[in-house]
């Protein structure tokens, strides 16, 4: 089987799916938030790119526009899962960091999908 990423087994289409879906049930089955798919893009981002992390940042880096994020931050910062600040080198940009309760929610959901992918690469 070719690999991907480090030795890992490439997946089949159907297997991502497989994957994927299995990775989504469990984490809407989780007493944790159910996040949306814009939401989980920037709680990757954040958790995975390097700092610093603005608003505007993020709406380039995902392709969507700056209210895009503003509402998918609104959710965010109230579950505290991501907190906003003014950039105090530049009051124009809003920064956006990691949050002890996020870094929970990442490392669990990490762990959701290594649990998933078990399942699917045996």
């Amino acid at each position: 089987m070719p690999e991907l990423y480090g030795g890992a087994p490439e997946l089949k289409p159907v297997e991502a799916l497989s994957l994927w879906h299995d990775v989504v049930v469990q984490s809407v089955r989780n007493d944790g938030p159910d996040l949306s798919s814009r939401q989980l893009a920037i709680m990757f981002t954040v958790y995975l790119d390097p700092p610093p992390h603005t608003v505007r940042g993020l709406a380039a880096a995902l392709g969507v526009s700056k209210p895009a994020i503003t509402r998918a931050l609104d959710t965010l910062g109230s579950l505290d899962l991501l907190k906003r600040s003014r950039d105090e080198a530049d009051r124009r940009n809003v920064l956006v960091s990691r949050t002890m309760k996020g870094s929970g929610f990442m490392e669990e959901f990490a762990e959701l999908i290594i649990r998933s992918s078990r399942g699917a690469l045996t």
